[in-house]
């Protein structure tokens, strides 16, 4: 009989934390599913150096907590798990530490909004352009029904001969009436792709590519502030916070309803029509 511990007491203790990290469980979960780092990546719009830096639990590539947070949900689902015990493991082990750059801490301050909203500016912008329109095309269908006769809607009433000269300027001719597709937000070219960003909801980070590549635009959009990016071939975006943005593209107005701190990567065509953006 051995006098001293007991062969319980002998063992190594087993710690509830002895389960795989984040970027480990995202890795196995990959390998289970039968997927190659590419084939995610091209499902999930995550490039591939991303996801083999999630996967060996560098998280410094992917800019911040909030796209970091991003990216595993994006995984997860793309893999087949549940994304929200992974998540919450990753704000325990992450939580405190600080945000690798200075635009996460923006995106996260923005969920709660202290200060006044600011006008509107980009709706007064387009009631006023309808406005003008329809003026004016009250005037032209008023005053150009006939060539003689036509009526001054300030001076109606008066049929003196010098009333019908004093008012040329209401007869234009038709094919100078501005349409709608003229107006500052619905003109785009149609052999190229037009893209506006307009922060209605509060500011975000933004970053905004031409088909090459090169950068058109990486910074923050105050609220209130618009953008607009035109190529001949394509335009890729990455939104910050895509709750607060308001897209048109190619004059037409993108339907998504984004939730407020998501992080969006989109890409468009000049085929687009402010639909479904272009998947690749």
């Amino acid at each position: 009989m051995s006098i001293g511990n007991s062969p319980e007491e002998d063992r190594p203790s087993i710690h509830e934390d002895d389960r795989p990290s984040v970027g480990r469980a995202l890795q196995q979960a990959r390998i289970d599913s039968g997927r190659t780092v590419e084939e995610v990546s091209a499902a999930t719009r995550v490039r591939v150096p991303i996801v083999h830096a999630i996967e060996q639990e560098d998280f410094s590539r992917c800019g911040g907590d909030v796209y970091a947070r991003g990216h595993i949900r994006t995984l997860a689902r793309a893999v087949g798990v549940d994304p929200e015990p992974l998540l919450a493991q990753y704000d325990a082990e992450h939580g405190g530490r600080p945000s690798p750059t200075p635009a996460a801490p923006l995106f996260e301050a923005e969920r709660i909004r202290a200060e006044p909203r600011r006008p509107n500016w980009t709706a007064a912008m387009v009631a006023a352009i309808v406005a003008v329109i329809g003026f004016v095309g009250f005037t032209l269908v008023n005053g150009g029904e006939d060539g003689q006769g036509s009526k001054n809607p300030v001076a109606e009433g008066s049929p003196s001969s010098g009333d019908s000269e004093s008012k040329p300027a209401p007869n234009k001719p038709t094919d100078s009436t501005p349409a709608p597709t003229d107006s500052a937000i619905a003109g785009a070219p149609k052999d190229k792709v037009t893209v506006m960003v307009s922060a209605t909801e509060g500011r975000s980070w933004i970053s905004a590519k031409d088909h090459n590549g090169a950068i058109m635009f990486d910074g923050l959009l105050e609220e209130g502030q618009s953008k607009s990016f035109t190529d001949k071939q394509k335009i890729d975006l990455v939104l910050g916070d895509a709750g607060a943005i308001k897209l048109f593209v190619n004059g037409k107005e993108v339907k998504d309803e984004f939730k407020p701190g998501q992080v969006e990567r989109l890409s468009y065509t000049r085929s687009d029509n402010g639909g479904a953006p272009e998947v690749g």
